[in-house]
């Protein structure tokens, strides 16, 4: 299955959805206007849109994701990774590595990773 695209406003959306689901639409959109400064029919609207394109289901007004944040996140960062590198993903890693300080831990997390998926592991 292909992860639905989640633009940014949607991703709030969701990062409120996944924190508290599965969740009543009603106290959905109250904790969006309290979070988000949203009104309800902003919340309503956006529920609608990820509802049409199978990212949650809203059923008997009650709120559950249909797509986890993993995939949503794997989803961007394959995106990214296809427009903006050429689908090279050493080149994503070199330019964020350039530009951020890594700490030895991150270092040697990211060598740890890159082991298990020599060894076939999944990173999980």
């Amino acid at each position: 299955m292909n992860t639905p695209k989640v633009h940014e406003s949607e991703y709030k959306l969701c990062e409120v959805i996944w924190e508290n689901e599965p969740i009543k639409s009603g106290d959905l959109a109250r904790l969006c206007y309290q979070v988000l400064g949203w009104k309800t029919t902003t919340t309503y609207t956006v529920i609608k849109r990820l509802s049409q394109r199978g990212v949650v289901k809203n059923e008997k007004s009650i709120v559950t994701s249909l797509v986890s944040r993993d995939e949503v996140q794997a989803a961007e960062i394959d995106s990214l990774v296809e427009r903006r590198f050429a689908g090279s993903l050493p080149a994503f890693i070199a330019a964020f590595a350039k530009h951020q300080q890594l700490t030895d831990s991150e270092v040697d997390e990211l060598h740890a990773m890159i082991d298990r998926c020599r060894n076939g592991e999944s990173d999980g």
